[in-house]
Parts: structure tokens; sequence; C-alpha cells
């Protein structure tokens, strides 16, 4: 077993390259997608011992990595333009938090005597990481303190459950016979990727990124520390959201790009960290909470989105955003052959990434005062 971090260091960021460049050439990794292959292709090497579970070169990606992964990300998301999603988009997008709400909800008082007392930890995560992507999850479980133990198998579930998700979008159009178009455009290879390197990186733009990540990272723990009752990741989010409004910081190139590259590094990690041995160790209950989460979630967006008229592909596309984020939402749009809203989907999954942390933290704390913990 490999297990010098900066050997471990090497094999996620090999992963990550070969995830990348397997999405770029071969249509059913772009399915897929750079974010769903790393984590798969991590798992793997964890679960047959090529590398640990646990290990320091996970401990640098998780924090400050995927904090400063935060930043750069939401140093993309300019709040006056969401409604470029289109009202048909947001509205499924709007569906799928409820959905995921309802279902993180009566999951948790359904399995809390499954679970244990961090039954509204769990609650909390799998609303952030299925209303905006794993980022969120992350964050939450930071935030929550959740146990070592605990954070491991709801990530082996996380990922278990997002795998199968995205084969269920990709097959809904067709399930509900609607006829999809599958001319692809080439401009779209390689994903969110390809958005982020049409714009050349200039060093006088990546330095001042630096800047202001590290700042941003060090300013929120700082009001973290001055105001406890207020976890530091709602102050990361909240500074990155105001700094990204400022029309200078938009325009640095690179964000989008590190940002990205972060995200694929530490989602790397969680595949890394999810031994599906560690749901066995758990027990059920986990996974149980995370089957009942997404279930509701599909039920109720696609069961209300049709009611709505709205089309099962844009469904599909909007629940995707919610439960795998803008990468994977960029994914099924472009397997679906639905050009037209690729962008729309990026826009709600970016909107998720932004609003993830609110939504997970404010269900911990409903979840926690519902069942007296």
């Amino acid at each position: 077993m490999i297990t010098h971090p900066l050997s471990v260091f090497l094999i996620l960021a090999i992963v990550v390259w070969v995830a990348v460049f397997l999405e770029t050439r071969f249509a059913i990794f772009k399915a897929l997608s750079a974010a769903l292959v790393g984590i798969l292709l991590a798992m793997v090497l964890s679960n047959v011992g090529l590398i640990p579970a646990q290990n320091k070169a996970y401990d640098v990606l998780i924090d400050p990595g995927i904090s400063l992964g935060i930043v750069l990300i939401l140093l993309s998301v300019n709040i006056s333009t969401i409604r470029s999603a289109g009202g048909p988009m947001l509205l499924a997008f709007g569906l799928g938090a409820i959905g995921t709400a309802v279902g993180a909800f009566t999951s948790a008082l359904v399995l809390a005597p499954l679970i244990g007392p961090e039954t509204w930890k769990l609650a909390g995560q799998f609303m952030g990481t299925y209303n905006g992507g794993g980022v969120n999850f992350a964050a939450l479980g930071r935030a929550f303190d959740t146990s070592s133990e605990m954070f491991s198998a709801a990530i082996a579930a996380d990922v278990l459950l997002t795998a199968l998700w995205m084969a269920a979008c990709l097959v809904a159009p067709l399930f509900f016979g609607r006829r999809q178009s599958v001319q692809r455009s080439r401009e779209q290879d390689g994903l969110i990727g390809s958005l982020y390197r049409s714009t050349p990186v200039r060093l006088q733009d990546a330095a001042l990124l630096v800047i202001i990540a590290l700042g941003a990272v060090w300013l929120a723990k700082h009001l973290g520390t001055l105001v406890p009752g207020i976890p530091e990741v709602l102050w990361l989010t909240t500074i990155a959201l105001a700094v990204g409004q400022v029309p200078y910081i938009r325009q640095l190139s690179g964000a989008g790009l590190w940002g990205y590259y972060l995200l694929l590094l530490f989602l790397a990690t969680n595949g890394a960290q999810s031994v599906v041995k560690n749901i066995i160790v758990i027990g059920p209950g986990v996974l149980y909470f995370a089957i009942g989460t997404v279930v509701l979630h599909g039920v109720c967006v696609f069961g209300l989105g049709l009611l709505f008229r709205l089309d099962v592909t844009t469904l599909a596309i909007a629940s995707q955003a919610n439960v795998g984020g803008p990468a994977s939402a960029m994914a099924l749009a472009t397997a679906r052959g639905a050009a037209d809203r690729v962008l729309p989907g990026v826009a709600v999954g970016l909107l998720g990434y932004a609003m993830g942390n609110y939504t997970g933290f404010a269900m911990g704390m409903l979840v926690r005062g519902a069942l007296g913990y």
C-alpha cells in the first residue's frame, strides 16, 4: 500500500488527470463527468488497498484545500445573472431543493433510532450535498464536527447514490418517451473544463486570486472565532459571494479553472476515503438515509415537474444540479444533446453551491430541534 503523503497526493493528481482525459476523449465518460469518474477511480484504488482510507494528504485537501476551492468557485457566481437560467430551469431546481428538504427531514425522523445522536448532522450534510454538490457536504461536515466514522460511511453512501442517480437521470428522458437530439457540439468537449480553458490564465490574475482566496479563508476563520455562533463555512460563503460581485474580480482569469481542479482533487479524496466496508461498520442506516433523501427528491422533482409540464430533460439536468452540482448538470446536458440547457444547468448548479451551505446548516438545526438533541 502507498502511504507516503506526497506519493498519495501524486496518485490523486494522476486520478484527476485520467478522469479529465477520459472525459475529453470518450462519450461515456463525458456522460459520467470527470468529477464522478475521479471519485470512482479513487474509490477503486482505496478499496483494493493501493492507497489508504486515511492519510495526511487528504487532510490538506479537506482543509484548507476545499476551502480555497469554495472561494474560487463562488467567485464565478454572479448573483444578478442567475435569472438567466430561465424560469423552467429555476423552477425545476427549486422543486428539487424542496424534494431534498422533504427527503432529508423525513429520513431523519424515520431513521433516528437506527443512526443515533448524529442524525441531525447527516440531515444537514445530505441537504447540503443534494442541493448543490459535494463541496457543501465536506464544509458542513466540518461545521457540524461529524465523527470521522460517520463521515466516512456517509461519503461512501453519497458516492454510491450519486452514481446511481446520475444513471437514472441519463435514462429518464428515454423512459418517459421523449426523443432527444444526439448532436453534440465539439466546443462542449471537456464539459466545465472547456469553459475555463477558453480564456488564457494570466500570471497577474493568478497571483491576485491566491491573495483573495487565502484572505477569504483567513478572514472566515477569524470571524468564526470572534462570532462562534455562526459557523466558519457560512462566513466563507458570504465573503466569497460578496467579493465575487465586484466586476473586476469576476473578470480575473483562472478562478473557475483552479476552483474546479481543487474540487476534482477533493472529490477524488472523497472517493479514496469511501471504503465500502465503512457502511457495514457504521450500519445500514446511513445508506438508508441517502436512499430515502434521493428517492424523495426524485419523486418531488419529476412528479411535480411533470404536473407543471416541464420538459423531462430539463428536470433531469436540474436534478443533477441539485445532487451533483454544476459538473453533473453540464455532463447530463451534454450527454443528452441539450446544448441550449448547458449554461442554465451550470447557473443553477452554481446557485446550489452558493445556497447549499445555508440550507444544509438550517436543516441540521431544524432536525436537531425536532429530535431534541
